[in-house]
């Protein structure tokens, strides 16, 4: 019986999350940092959108680094395989934010959290790609142990 309320409670509170921040619809790792034109990493992903969805970024993130850092996600945005425009974010501008936790001691810096960034209302239907790079300042102590983002309706 223990086994089923445990199991029972976890599918409620995975739904009332689904309901609280949107259904995810994809997600890119963009674990390592695009430095120059000739180290990109880039990911991306295909979307079948219709005009007047609105779609969320967010951001899952666990970084270390010493100093100031600063970080951004863009993304070049395609519709029917035709350049449609750029968003850019920074991952620490959030306007929801769950499990965060930052620790600076000294110089040193260790955050990981979840936030939700930026929305975007689909103009018009099409299938959309979004091809999503991490940039950051120059810091060599710069560790990016996880960089996920998560599109959401």
């Amino acid at each position: 019986m223990k086994k089923i309320t445990i199991l029972l409670f976890s599918l409620l509170t995975l739904m009332s999350c689904d309901l609280l921040t949107g259904e995810e619809i994809a997600r890119l790792s963009i674990n390592k940092v695009s430095t120059s034109e000739q180290n990109i990493f880039e990911k991306e992903t295909n979307l079948n959108l219709k005009k007047d969805e609105e779609i969320a970024f967010w951001s899952e993130m666990d970084l270390e680094y010493l100093n100031e850092a600063h970080f951004q996600f863009r993304f070049r945005i395609y519709r029917n395989d035709e350049p449609y425009g750029i968003l850019e974010f920074n991952p620490t501008e959030k306007n929801v934010t769950i499990g965060e936790v930052k620790t600076t001691i000294g110089d040193e810096t260790k955050w990981h959290f979840t936030g939700k960034n930026k929305t975007l209302k689909i103009k018009e239907d099409g299938n959309y790609t979004f091809k999503g790079i991490l940039k950051t300042t120059k810091n060599p102590s710069i560790k990016v142990n996880k960089a996920i983002v998560i599109i959401k309706k």
